[in-house]
């Protein structure tokens, strides 16, 4: 392990060695195609997880509640600073007010604090710079006409703390949406299909983890072929098991952690032929 203040110089020094054979990454986007870049020169197997955009699909037919409640638990983790995290939940429009109701409900109550305060369930973001951010993104979502179900601010007094927040009837074209938010934001957008649905889904350059809410088998069968996701949560907001593969395509990187896949990652094939 080494740990420093300088991660960029100590990557490239690294990078630069001959002696390294596999490198595994954790990051943003940007980050990870530096390190692509600079693994060509040694030609050093790559594995990349990177940025998401992750949809949060909610179709007409699903258990509103249990998708309440896996939507805390895939935008809540860390805040919502996480690369698995729900950045934008897309509703059927027959079951949007309800689920922005119930979910508007459980996001008000939760408190925002300090970590070691008794009774906290959403600490702070990592810096000034991130609350920030979200609230830039919250602010012109509202200002396109998007509904504030609750939050929408930044907690005064010291620390980096915004607190949890939710948005109805949200843009599909908005910037909120299209990026990826880190924090404790849902912005909800409405659909009237499926094929609408996906589109939608789809329609972005990431492709780490979708969730999909529904009770029709084939439906959920149609959503696995479909969305452009390394990963599908089908009525679940976890999808992380270290038994299974673990990572995404496009923007969102290549290859695997965890399950058979994971280990194959640092393995190399070699044939024999031997003569008979």
């Amino acid at each position: 392990m080494v740990t420093t203040h300088n991660s960029k110089a100590l990557s490239a020094t690294l990078m630069a060695d001959q002696r390294l054979r596999k490198v595994s990454f954790t990051g943003s986007t940007p980050v990870g195609k530096v390190l692509v870049r600079q693994s060509a020169d040694e030609l050093q197997r790559v594995s990349m997880e990177l940025g998401g955009n992750a949809p949060f699909i909610v179709f007409e037919d699903a258990d509103v509640a249990a998708a309440v409640d896996g939507a805390m638990i895939a935008k809540m983790r860390n805040m919502g600073e996480a690369c698995t995290a729900a950045n934008r939940f897309l509703v059927h429009e027959s079951v949007a007010q309800e689920f922005a109701d119930q979910l508007g409900q459980r996001m008000g109550a939760l408190k925002t604090g300090r970590g070691q305060t008794s009774g906290t369930d959403v600490g702070p973001l990592i810096n000034a710079d991130a609350v920030q951010t979200v609230g830039q993104l919250v602010t012109e979502a509202v200002s396109n006409g998007a509904e504030l179900v609750t939050g929408g601010e930044a907690p005064g007094g010291p620390g980096y703390f915004y607190s949890p927040t939710v948005l109805l009837g949200v843009t599909s074209d908005a910037r909120i949406v299209n990026e990826e938010i880190f924090g404790p934001v849902a912005p909800i957008t409405t659909f009237s299909s499926d094929d609408e649905a996906v589109a939608m889904a789809n329609a972005t350059e990431y492709g780490l983890v979708s969730y999909v809410y529904t009770r029709d088998l084939a439906r959920t069968v149609k959503m696995a072929e479909s969305l452009h996701f390394g990963m599908v949560g089908v009525n679940t907001g976890l999808v992380s098991n270290p038994a299974a593969p673990f990572g995404g395509v496009k923007a969102s990187g290549f290859g695997r952690e965890g399950g058979f896949e994971g280990i194959e990652e640092y393995l190399d094939t070699t044939y024999v032929a031997i003569p008979a």
